[in-house]
């Protein structure tokens, strides 16, 4: 046993000191039973009634109660939980990954806004995860994607609308409020009030109350690609996010914790606590299971879907791009060819044009007239260019860690045809 003690690899034993960091404690600070209950807690009756009631026994009562005023269930619980360990099994996670940590993923930060209790630091590195893992390996199965292309096909693996309809396909349910007295295995959050209700004193529904102005639209500002890239949150992120600067929280140090606190307090609807859920799972994984099984993980949950990137395309003028491809390839100029037709004089005629460059034939289609086959043929071409795929693909995570083969540069394109 000593012996295999030593042989330990200290990345080992780094892992397992980050795990028992996300491990939250068996008890609750005092005053968070007052500070954040909710107020439909508050508004309980059973306090009123509890000097007069009290059995002889009072610590069943008390402990519900207790329950009551807290805004998520210690994780003491998480063992006792039947939904959570069904949860566990169900998506195959590691046995080092303890049920307290798969509890705490389910706690939304709108329903607990301590950040010791909540999903709210396991969901940022996992969403660091998904969009490098993602990123990696569609940009090294098509190395010339366009940028737009490129960001909605991240956005069809790991966006917000697919990892919500992950979360269903888990089975995972949701509390209708939280509360400390609800099972752990329900995904707890504070939802946002419909469209649909009614705003009291008011008698207007929320719908018909304007949002906030985003203060960068209605000044005539075109948002690009680069823009997007570089100013918003990456990849699929909102706009209208307030941005503070590192000159603002060295003038008021407090402000980093108001804002924390503002942001968790804000109801949120069920598709965001839905991604926030799966993106904590994953840096649960990663933290307690290591870098091979947080890929695993990823190949099995979020890669194993699949996605027709041919059809996220869409071309304005096909054969201008095409000409501008050519020529930047140095290609010969595109010509457009009828390779056969039938029934020109019908109702119903179908000509097969094809693209060719000098001998070699770029693409082909099929249309109604000769322009539509034209232009059938000229997307086809570009498709053909912008799906290329290498033989064999290997993405920067596969050789990384001790022992792997040395990493060979994949190809680079030049970007998409830019006129």
């Amino acid at each position: 046993m000593i012996g295999r003690s030593r042989g330990i690899s200290m990345k080992n034993l780094h892992l397992q000191r980050w795990s028992g960091a996300f491990l939250s404690p068996q008890t609750r600070p005092s005053y968070l039973h007052h500070q954040l209950a909710l107020n439909l807690r508050r508004q309980s009756t059973a306090t009123s009634l509890l000097p007069q009631t009290l059995p002889d026994d009072p610590s069943p009562q008390l402990e519900e109660l207790d329950l009551r005023s807290l805004p998520s269930a210690p994780p003491s619980h998480a063992s006792s939980s039947a939904k959570l360990s069904a949860l566990h099994a169900r998506l195959v996670l590691p046995p080092r990954l303890p049920v307290e940590t798969l509890a705490r993923c389910l706690i939304d930060p709108s329903a607990d806004p301590h950040p010791s209790f909540n999903n709210g630091s396991l969901s940022i590195l996992g969403n660091d995860l998904l969009g490098y893992y993602t990123s990696e390996a569609i940009i090294c199965r098509y190395p010339r994607l366009p940028t737009a292309v490129l960001f909605a096909a991240m956005a069809a693996y790991c966006g917000p609308k697919a990892l919500a309809a992950v979360t269903r396909e888990w089975g995972v349910e949701v509390a209708a409020e939280p509360g400390g007295e609800v099972d752990m295995g329900y995904l707890q959050c504070k939802r946002m009030d419909a469209g649909n209700a009614e705003v009291d004193g008011t008698g207007l529904e929320v719908k018909e109350i304007g949002k906030f102005p985003n203060p960068r639209e209605g000044r005539g500002w075109k948002r690009g690609m680069s823009s997007k890239t570089m100013l918003d949150v990456a990849y699929f992120g909102s706009e209208t996010d307030t941005r503070r600067t590192k000159a603002d929280y060295d003038e008021r140090p407090n402000l980093k914790n108001e804002d924390s606190l503002r942001n968790a307090a804000k109801p949120v609807t069920l598709e965001d606590a839905s991604t926030r859920f799966v993106r904590a799972v994953m840096g649960a994984v990663y933290l307690h299971g290591g870098r091979r099984a947080a890929k695993f993980f990823f190949s099995e949950h979020i890669m194993s879907r699949h996605l027709d990137v041919s059809k996220i395309f869409e071309f304005r003028q096909p054969t201008r791009d095409l000409s501008k491809l050519c020529a930047r390839e140095g290609f010969k100029s595109p010509i457009a060819r009828i390779l056969s037709e039938t029934g020109r004089l019908t109702r119903h005629p179908v000509f097969v044009v094809g693209v060719f460059s000098g001998k070699d034939k770029l693409g082909e289609g099929t249309g109604a007239s000769l322009d539509e086959a034209r232009i059938r043929a000229s997307v086809a071409a570009l498709k053909g260019w912008y799906l290329y795929t290498p033989l064999e693909v290997k993405v920067p995570s596969d050789v990384e860690g001790e022992g792997k083969k040395p990493w060979k540069p994949v190809l680079v394109d030049g970007g998409e045809v830019i006129v």
